[in-house]
C-alpha cells in the first residue's frame, strides 16, 4: 500500500531531526570508508576529497566551503526549511569527519567490499536526508530540485557530474583506485535512482 503523498511529506520536528542526524552520520561514515581506502566519490564530496588529497586541507573545511555557494540556490529555489536542514546536514558531516579519527578507526578493509559498502551507506544516508527535506548540498541540491520540478531523477543528475569528477581523479589516483571509486559511486547513485521516487515517497 502506497503512503498518501500529503501525509508522507509531513514530518514533525523530532522526525526531521533524527533523519538529518542519521543521514549526515551515514554520509560521514561513507566518506571515512573512502578516505581510509584512498578512494573518492562523486559530486561535491568527491571534489572536496580530491582537493583535500592535493592540498592537505581538512576535508570538512573544504566540503563546507564548496557547499556554501549552493545554499543560495537552495534558499531561492527550495525554500528556507530545506536550506536550513541542508546547511545543518553539511555542517554535521564536516564536524563528524573532523572527529572521525577519534571516533572510528579501521583495520584491514578489502577495497572492493569497502567501495560497495561506502556506496550503500552513503546512499542510505542521502535517502534519509531527501525524505526529510534535506540534502548534503552541492549537486544534491540541484539534483533534488530538478527531480521535483522536471521528474529527472536526482541520481541521474549526480551521475553526469560524477563523470567529470572521475576524469579529474585519473590525474591524481591510480587507475584501480578510480575504477573502485566509480564502483562505489554507481552503487550509491543506483540506490537513489531506484528508491527516491515521488510515487513511492515524497520528501518535500
Amino acid at each position: 500500500m502506497r503512503p498518501e503523498p500529503e501525509r508522507a511529506s509531513r514530518h514533525g520536528a523530532l522526525a526531521d531531526a533524527q533523519g538529518v542526524i542519521f543521514g549526515a552520520s551515514m554520509g560521514a561514515l561513507g566518506i571515512a570508508f573512502l578516505a581510509h581506502l584512498g578512494l573518492v566519490t562523486g559530486q561535491t564530496a568527491g571534489i572536496a576529497l580530491l582537493v583535500s588529497m592535493a592540498t592537505g586541507w581538512p576535508f570538512g573545511v573544504v566540503f563546507l566551503a564548496l557547499n556554501l555557494p549552493f545554499m543560495w540556490l537552495a534558499w531561492t529555489r527550495m525554500g528556507p526549511g530545506f536550506t536550513i536542514k541542508t546547511l545543518l546536514s553539511v555542517a554535521l558531516v564536516s564536524l563528524l569527519t573532523a572527529m572521525q579519527p577519534r571516533l572510528v578507526n579501521f583495520g584491514h578493509v578489502d577495497q572492493v567490499a569497502g567501495a560497495v559498502l561506502a556506496g550503500m551507506i552513503s546512499g542510505a544516508g542521502l535517502l534519509a536526508l531527501f525524505r526529510h527535506g534535506a540534502s548534503l548540498g552541492g549537486i544534491g541540491v540541484l539534483g533534488v530540485w530538478l527531480q521535483d520540478r522536471t521528474g529527472f531523477r536526482a541520481g541521474y543528475t549526480q551521475m553526469v557530474v560524477d563523470a567529470g569528477v572521475f576524469v579529474a581523479a585519473l590525474v591524481m589516483l591510480p587507475l584501480r583506485a578510480v575504477l573502485l571509486s566509480l564502483l562505489g559511486a554507481i552503487v550509491l547513485n543506483a540506490c537513489i535512482a531506484i528508491n527516491h521516487r515521488r510515487d513511492w515517497y515524497v520528501a518535500i
